[in-house]
């Protein structure tokens, strides 16, 4: 039984390198916890694109008052990877809810904000 959780670990670094080398400008992006309530993490290219990581799911808000425009938020899956999954659009300039997990809610997710 422990090569399954082996296998599933790997599973996850697959899932987790994919997305990164689709999704996200890393280098480009600086730490920004303190954008996120509960505990939860924040990459940012500011005004541009957000990653917001739930370790624990649940639901975070996303300070975005210094910024402007129109932001589409999506979540990822990083237990199964696959594709982005449109939830919502919303605007800059106040602190905003991004939402519910489409499902597993009690589970880690990804969130995608961007232009």
């Amino acid at each position: 039984e422990d090569w399954r959780s082996r296998e599933r670990m790997w599973d996850y670094t697959r899932h987790g390198i994919e997305f990164f080398q689709k999704h996200i400008p890393f280098i480009e992006m600086q730490p920004a916890d303190n954008l996120v309530i509960g505990g939860n993490y924040c990459l940012a290219k500011k005004n541009e694109v957000y990653l917001v990581y739930l370790p624990y799911g649940g639901k975070t808000k996303l300070d975005l008052t210094s910024v402007t425009g129109n932001f589409k938020v999506r979540w990822y899956n990083p237990r199964t990877g696959g594709e982005l999954i449109d939830a919502s659009e919303i605007e800059g300039g106040s602190i905003v809810d991004l939402g519910d997990a489409p499902s597993d809610s009690d589970k880690d997710w990804a969130i995608l904000v961007s232009k």
